[in-house]
């Protein structure tokens, strides 16, 4: 059986009928009108090849940035635009705007806001639960426009000694005397460290990030260099790593180990858990105290380069990072 020449038109190598692009084609442009069904929709007209041919459906295979249909890539929109991200509705509850805003914290704006201290497009609010979207309405407090702040990320090597609180009824040292000249902002300490721990303490006024850094089901991977009054069996390190059943609950760690086989009083362990005192708990449990307590590692954020009481800004990677966890 002699082959045609290619010039011919009949000659099908790849095995495309005649007109299979112009086929294709209408089924992109048909899919590009069809709204919330990008580059594909089952009513398409076009999505069956003719049945004389035998083909039968056209195979579609779905992959990361957009669609193939036979061997052809249907790319979908580079970037989704801001209102697609943010949806129709910009509007936020006006507690959390001026929390945002660096005025005060959100259980404070209602108590300001009851009090008759907010304006909304010039008039008074008084009513909790108020939506304002932050892009139009004028909102003032005490006769001054809000304004959101900037996003700031602070890291603190947390000394021993110091209470992780905005303020102390007592008047003991808090976080807040090593911090509070980073920024201009007003910064809130992500999680907590109790005052004899030492180590990697974040503080931002980026609610959205502490929330998912510190949320139960998400929190951030901490690392935490521990010091016993006695040496620790290898039975109860088993025991720890099994997982313990405390009086608030079962409590595994995502791994431990000695920090130093020759020192078994020196443990490294890792979890995700932000129950209070958990790891001093874990192992009081078993019969062991606490003396030392740091935590090296916070979300991927180490002290390296810190003292005791410095602080540094985060830089742009290490928010991008934190913005991808």
């Amino acid at each position: 059986m002699s082959r045609q020449n290619s010039r011919g038109g009949s000659s099908n190598r790849k095995g495309k009928r005649p007109g299979s692009n112009k086929l294709e084609n209408k089924r992109v442009q048909h899919n590009r009108k069809v709204e919330g069904k990008p580059w594909m929709s089952q009513d398409n007209p076009y999505e069956e090849s003719s049945s004389s041919e035998g083909r039968g459906p056209v195979k579609k295979k779905h992959f990361r940035g957009g669609t193939k249909v036979q061997g052809k890539r249907l790319y979908s929109p580079k970037h989704k635009g801001a209102e697609d991200l943010m949806g129709n509705d910009t509007s936020v509850r006006l507690n959390k705007l001026m929390s945002n805003a660096g005025v005060c914290s959100r259980r404070e704006a209602d108590d300001h806001i009851k009090a008759g201290l907010v304006t909304v497009n010039g008039k008074v609010v008084t009513e909790l639960g108020t939506k304002v979207n932050p892009f139009v309405d004028k909102v003032k407090y005490n006769g001054t426009l809000l304004k959101s702040e900037r996003k700031v990320y602070v890291l603190l090597n947390k000394p021993k000694g110091f209470i992780t609180t905005m303020d102390d009824p007592k008047a003991r040292k808090t976080v807040m005397d090593l911090v509070g000249k980073a920024c201009k902002e007003r910064i809130y300490p992500v999680g907590r460290l109790d005052r004899a721990t030492t180590g990697v303490l974040l503080f931002t006024n980026d609610g959205e990030m502490a929330r998912k850094l510190t949320h139960p089901s998400t929190g951030a991977r901490k690392i935490y260099h521990v010091t016993t009054d006695k040496k620790v069996s290898v039975g109860d390190l088993e025991k720890i790593a099994a997982g313990l059943e405390l009086e608030d609950g079962f409590i595994q760690p995502d791994a431990v180990s000695f920090a130093d086989e020759k020192d078994r009083t020196s443990i490294g362990i890792e979890i995700h858990s932000g129950k209070n005192r958990i790891v001093r708990r874990i192992f009081k449990h078993l019969g062991y105290e606490v003396i030392k307590l740091d935590r090296s590692i916070f979300a991927g954020l180490t002290k390296k380069n810190l003292k005791r009481g410095e602080y540094r800004m985060l830089d742009p990677k290490e928010v991008k990072f934190l913005q991808m966890l």
